[in-house]
C-alpha cells in the first residue's frame, strides 16, 4: 500500500491498463458468462453497498431476493420453492449436498455417506467431496454423453444420501435422463439435486420440451445461475429447494446480527447481485429470454452450417448453445487459435474435442471470422 494515495486520474489510468489486458468477450468462445444486461449493471451499481449477510438492515433488497426466488421457482415449476441467492453454482452445489447430509444422514453414523454424480459433473462436486468428506461416486456416460441409468443404480447403496443430475453439462451441453433419475431417487428415498447452472435459463425457452425441473416429483433441489444465460452481473447464483426442511438443514444461529439465523454459506453477500438479477428477469420476462435463447440457437445452427463447409462436425448434435467439435489434435488447434488469432476456446476431456459456447455476445460476423481462422489452422 502506498504511503499517500494516488489521484483519481492515476487510478483510472492504471485500471485502464489492467482492463486492456483482459480478453474481450468478442474473442471468447469458451465462457458460459457474457456481458451483463444494461439494466442489471445499473441496478447492481444502485445497490452496491447492500449486504445480504445482515438483511435486516436491507429489507428492501431482501424483498427483491424473495421475489427472485419466487420467480425462478415459478419458471422451474414450483412457485413455493425455498432458497436464496448464492455466488454461483459451486456454492449452490456445496449447499445442496450439505443439506442432503444434514437432513438425511446414513443409518450408521460410523459409515461415510456418498452421492452419485455423472462423470460429466462439474468439478465443483470434487470440492463438495473434499469439503464435506462425502464419497463421490461417478457414474459412467452412455454414447450420447448422458449419465448411464444402469451405472447410477449400480453405485447406490445404504450410505447413498443423494443423486446429482446435470441439465446442460459444462463440456457438452447435454441433459441427463432426469425423469428416470427422479424415479430412482423416489424408489430409494434419497434426494436428487439438478445442476442447471447453465441450462436453467436455456431449457425453458427452447422449442423442444425437456423434463428436468420440479415438475418431476423426485427433484429436491436445483442450482441455476442468473450470471450465465440469465444476463445478470457476477456473482449471481440461485439455489432452490422443494421443501423448506432442506433449507432448515443449513441453519446457523447469528446472535449479533439483526436477524437471528442464517442459511447461507458465505456471511457477507452482495445485495447488488440480488438487485441486478431482479431487474433483468423482470425487464426481459419470459418473452425476452425466449428471444435471447432463440438467437443463440440460430447462431449455433449457423456455426454448424459454416463448419460443414470446411468438413468439421460436432461430436453430438447440440441440445443447446454448447458445441463440441471433432478436430484432429484438438489441444494443438486450440493453442494455435489462441496464439495466432487470439481466440479463446476450450477442450473437452473425454473425448478431446474443441468446445464452443455461443453466448449472447456472439454474432454471425464473429462466427464467420472464427471459422475462417479455424480453417487456416487446420489446413496448415
Amino acid at each position: 500500500m502506498n504511503k499517500t494515495g494516488l489521484s483519481e486520474a492515476q487510478i483510472r489510468d492504471l485500471l485502464k491498463i489492467s482492463k486492456g489486458q483482459d480478453l474481450k468477450y468478442e474473442r471468447v468462445l469458451s465462457s458460459m458468462c457474457t456481458y451483463p444486461h444494461r439494466v442489471a449493471v445499473e441496478a447492481h451499481m444502485d445497490f452496491i453497498e447492500s449486504n445480504m449477510g445482515d438483511f435486516g438492515l436491507f429489507r428492501g433488497t431482501y424483498e427483491l431476493e424473495r421475489q427472485v426466488i419466487s420467480s425462478l421457482g415459478q419458471l422451474l415449476n414450483y412457485p413455493d420453492a425455498a432458497g436464496y441467492m448464492t455466488t454461483g453454482a459451486t456454492e449452490s452445489n456445496i449447499q445442496a449436498i450439505r443439506s442432503m447430509r444434514n437432513v438425511s444422514r446414513p443409518a450408521s453414523c460410523c459409515e461415510r455417506p456418498n452421492i452419485v454424480v455423472p462423470d460429466s459433473a462439474h468439478f465443483s462436486f470434487d470440492k463438495v467431496s473434499d469439503i464435506l468428506d462425502i464419497e463421490l461416486r461417478k457414474a459412467s456416460l452412455d454414447t450420447n454423453l448422458k449419465v448411464s441409468v444402469n451405472s447410477v443404480e449400480d453405485l447406490i447403496d445404504k450410505n447413498t444420501i443423494g443423486l446429482v443430475a446435470i441439465a446442460g453439462s459444462t463440456e457438452f451441453g447435454q441433459i441427463d435422463p432426469i425423469e428416470r433419475l427422479s424415479e430412482i431417487a423416489l424408489q430409494n428415498n434419497i434426494f436428487l439435486h439438478v445442476d442447471a447452472a447453465f441450462g436453467g435459463f436455456v431449457l425453458p425457452f427452447l422449442d423442444a420440451v425437456y423434463e428436468f425441473d420440479f415438475k418431476l416429483p423426485g427433484v429436491s433441489s436445483i442450482a441455476i445461475d442468473p450470471h450465465k444465460m440469465g444476463l445478470s452481473t457476477i456473482p449471481s447464483g440461485v439455489l432452490l429447494f422443494r421443501e423448506s426442511e432442506q433449507l432448515e438443514g443449513l441453519k446457523a444461529d447469528t446472535p449479533y446480527l439483526t436477524v437471528s439465523t442464517q442459511y447461507t454459506l458465505t456471511g457477507t453477500r452482495s445485495g447488488a447481485s440480488v438487485a441486478a438479477t431482479w431487474a433483468v428477469i423482470n425487464y426481459l420476462g419470459q418473452e425476452g429470454y425466449r428471444k435471447t435463447v432463440s438467437k443463440c440457437m440460430e447462431l449455433t445452427a449457423y456455426l454448424l452450417q459454416e463448419l460443414e463447409r470446411i468438413e468439421v462436425y460436432p461430436l453430438i448434435e447440440p441440445v443447446m448453445n454448447v458445441v463440441a467439435l471433432k478436430v484432429p489434435e484438438a489441444d494443438l488447434v486450440r493453442n494455435r487459435l489462441a496464439k495466432e488469432f487470439n481466440w479463446q476456446v476450450s477442450i473437452t476431456q473425454n473425448p478431446h474435442c474443441l468446445r464452443l459456447v455461443i453466448m449472447p455476445h456472439v454474432t454471425a460476423e464473429i462466427i464467420g471470422s472464427f471459422v475462417r481462422d479455424l480453417h487456416e489452422v487446420l489446413r496448415s
